[in-house]
């Protein structure tokens, strides 16, 4: 499983929820954060080296939990790795049509999220006889990076970005953004209890596990999975995040950029 930073720990947080026997190795590629304003080809080439890294740990299977890694690089990786099965991030957008009473639907993201193809192909599938507003949210990944899930500035950052939705009749919020759902709660008390929040992590999870059991690859029941850590920045403050956001301890190890490949560091 990889994300750019935190934000893969919701989807990590009910990957364990459902699938406790499975052992997960999670990379944060935080020398990078966030992944939303870098060019796609660029985003490409982290999520081809970090799989690479990934596999090379066993990986059965690679979650990629990162909204803006999905959009710019799904495609590219099925076709670079075609023996490994991979879950993707795919913004809500079919359940909040369905639910939506208003037949209006903001979808929270980046702009990464909603410049790719498959934000694209969502709209045109789902999308229709509902009216989808894109908005994103400078600075909000900055702050749940920095373990601020519930301060003054992100309070402002999404006050400010929910207010025009609001305003326009958003009755559905999609949560496009895996980092976006370590702050639901804030989200809601600003929506306000009459707006639905979509949280993707549920929908993500029930995937992996489909996948597993039907490549034969899901672990024993009764097997106790265990969690690996790895960031390209600080392993440490990784864990001390995860623990704190999530209540899922792991170990912790560095792995750092070497031109254009992931490779494990020992520590000094």
């Amino acid at each position: 499983m990889f994300d750019s930073g935190v934000g893969g720990l919701s989807i990590l947080r009910e990957v364990h929820r459902q699938l406790p026997a499975e052992s997960v190795v999670f990379f944060a590629d935080q020398a990078h954060v966030p992944y939303g304003p870098r060019p796609m080809l660029q985003i490409q080439g982290f999520s081809r080296s970090i799989t690479a890294f990934l596999l090379e740990r066993s990986a059965k299977l690679v979650v990629v939990a990162c909204n803006t890694a999905s959009a710019a690089a799904l495609h590219d990786l099925r076709q670079t790795f075609p023996q490994t099965p991979f879950v993707g991030m795919e913004p809500a957008v079919k359940p909040a049509a369905a639910t939506s009473q208003t037949r209006v639907v903001g979808v929270l993201a980046t702009p990464a999220t909603f410049q790719g193809a498959l934000f694209a192909s969502v709209l045109e599938r789902f999308g229709r006889g509902v009216q989808v507003i894109e908005q994103t949210l400078p600075g909000l990944v900055e702050c749940i990076e920095a373990g601020d899930v519930d301060g003054a500035k992100p309070r402002s950052i999404i006050g400010r970005g929910l207010e025009p939705l609001l305003d326009r009749g958003v009755d559905t919020l999609v949560l496009a953004c895996t980092h976006y759902p370590l702050v639901i709660p804030l989200i809601q008390e600003i929506a306000g209890p009459e707006v639905s929040v979509i949280d993707p992590s549920p929908a993500i999870a029930r995937q992996t596990a489909r996948l597993l059991d039907e490549r034969g690859l899901a672990a024993p029941p009764g097997h106790e999975g265990r969690t690996e850590y790895f960031s390209s920045d600080d392993p440490d403050r990784l864990q001390s995040l995860a623990i704190r956001l999530i209540g899922l301890p792991g170990t912790a190890a560095p792995a750092g950029w070497q031109e254009d490949r992931v490779v494990a560091v020992e520590r000094e």
